[in-house]
């Protein structure tokens, strides 16, 4: 039954998403959605941002072995990104209308600066979309007894993901987002109700996870614990926020107000929610300690499938996987999505810059297969847990990509050669230290962020080496002019770069 329901589940999932596909016309309805998505879907959508693998599985082990200060970077950095991104950044971004993350740095600096953030915005998503792919792996494993293995198992989740994906792009992603968040909300509490009923309620299982420590949080009073748990907090609140799939979800609300509403929303309801798994996990220690005391040491992923296949009925089990295949499904399509929007937008558009709207749409979707391959390989061939997986994700963006945003936003002196400086600095500062000193107590993605924010000040009030100055005025009223412009005829038509010989 359960393998019939998943079966099923997965045909209802492709289903839903080939018919939201016939509403594709252009790259903007693929990309944003068409920027009409109500508060509801856009809530549903920001939430999904990081509710999958990462949250069902590799928090909830990480929490049970490490406890609450083993998951600061998620949940704890990464609903605040989302809440932040709401609330400072999303107006600013929504007013540009713009397709992708990557046309910001080319409006507010230059197109050199536009095709290294992009990489490097590309580059990260490569171990947050493979965690997703070993996540599908590990589940088809352990619903069919081991008939799938994991590598086949990834094999055919990234072809059921790609499949609705390359089809329906945002739009796509979007509805079945807000259709799975029904599922993931009620499974998950569901199962909660049940394992409760196991282990003498909520209250036995807090109580007991207090005693062991595990509800700790802030460390001791010294810097050899508090650096690297800063660094680990800001790797995800930071890093994430110049990310095409944050940025498309917020971007692809009806109105700037949504935009802000349904992110800080999304993000806050992911909080609170990000604790269930961990509950549920927790739980099995207190069930059948000798069992799971063995699975903590062997695999910690499998704690929270092994619970509930051993210990609930079937109809939770198809519950419970039924939500785990959303979570899972519905992160995967849009960070699948995002870094091939970004790619095709802002590096493959620039040698084809008279390219129609049609055929910039098989180019994205051309470019999505291609990435779904490298991902499916880096998969198969990593050894890396999903909750290291997603929390390395973001390192690059943190240091070479926040700070060029933040700063081009809020400090009107920032310019094109602040911009060298602090993606340089940034990116060879944490590169050395990952190379030379990865075990020292500055984390150097930390390090890699202070850096480049060092080199954003340095680079714009320096006399002027490379590029033109771009100071405030110029590039605030470019920017500025854009935005007016694009909201004045929000059309359909085909999106051109507007010349950006040295900048604004």
């Amino acid at each position: 039954m359960l393998i019939w329901f998943v079966v099923l589940y997965l045909l209802l999932s492709i289903g839903i998403g080939l018919v939201a596909a016939t509403r594709v016309h252009s790259a903007k309805d693929f990309a944003v959605a068409g920027r009409h998505l109500p508060l509801p879907v856009v809530t549903a959508t920001v939430f999904a941002t990081w509710f999958g693998a990462e949250t069902v599985l590799g928090i909830s082990a990480t929490f049970t072995k490490e406890g609450l200060r083993g998951v600061v970077a998620d949940p704890f950095g990464s609903s605040l990104c989302l809440i932040l991104a709401g609330v400072f950044f999303a107006s600013k971004l929504y007013r540009m209308n713009l397709l992708t993350i990557g046309d910001y740095y080319r409006l507010r600096y230059n197109r050199v600066v536009e095709v290294i953030v992009t990489l490097c915005i590309v580059a990260s998503y490569l171990g947050w979309v493979s965690a997703q792919i070993k996540a599908l792996g590990l589940v088809f494993n352990v619903v069919t007894d081991g008939a799938i293995d994991q590598q086949w198992g990834m094999i055919l989740g990234a072809a059921i993901v790609l499949t609705y994906t390359t089809f329906g792009g945002m739009l796509s992603v979007a509805i079945l987002d807000f259709v799975q968040m029904t599922v993931i909300m009620g499974g998950m509490l569901y199962i909660g109700y049940l394992i409760s009923g196991m282990t003498g309620g909520v209250g036995a299982v807090v109580s007991h996870a207090s005693q062991a420590g595990k509800l700790d949080f802030f460390p001791a009073a010294n810097a050899a614990e508090w650096i690297p748990f800063i660094g680990a907090w800001v790797t995800m609140m930071f890093g994430s926020i110049p990310q095409q799939d944050v940025f498309q979800r917020i971007t692809s609300a009806k109105d700037e107000k949504t935009a802000i509403t349904g992110s800080v929303l999304g993000g806050s309801i992911y909080f609170l929610f990000a604790f269930v798994p961990m509950f549920l996990a927790y739980s099995a220690t207190l069930i059948d300690p000798a069992m799971f005391g063995e699975l903590l040491d062997k695999d910690p992923q499998l704690v929270l499938p092994t619970l509930i296949l051993q210990h609930t009925p079937v109809f939770a089990q198809v519950v419970f996987f039924g939500a785990l295949l959303s979570a899972i499904m519905s992160c995967s399509s849009a960070t699948l999505l995002a870094p091939s929007v970004a790619f095709s937008e802002n590096i493959v558009r620039n040698f084809f810059p008279n390219l129609g709207d049609h055929a910039f749409l098989r180019v994205m979707r051309g470019v999505i297969l291609c990435f779904a391959v490298v991902v499916l390989g880096f998969a198969l061939n990593s050894g890396a847990s999903i909750f290291k997986m997603v929390e390395n994700a973001y390192k690059i963006t943190l240091v070479a990509a926040f700070i060029p945003l933040f700063a081009g936003l809020y400090w009107k002196r920032a310019n094109i050669q602040g911009a060298y400086f602090a993606i340089a600095a940034g990116l060879v500062s944490w590169v050395l230290l990952e190379v030379l000193q990865p075990d020292t107590v500055w984390p150097a993605q930390l390090v890699g962020l202070l850096m480049s924010g060092a080199g954003m000040v340095a680079g714009s009030l320096l006399p002027h080496w490379v590029g033109r100055p771009t100071l405030a005025g110029p590039a605030h009223a470019a920017l500025h002019h854009h935005a007016a412009a694009q909201t004045s005829h929000v059309s359909e038509a085909p999106h051109h770069h507007p010349p950006t010989h040295g900048g604004i």
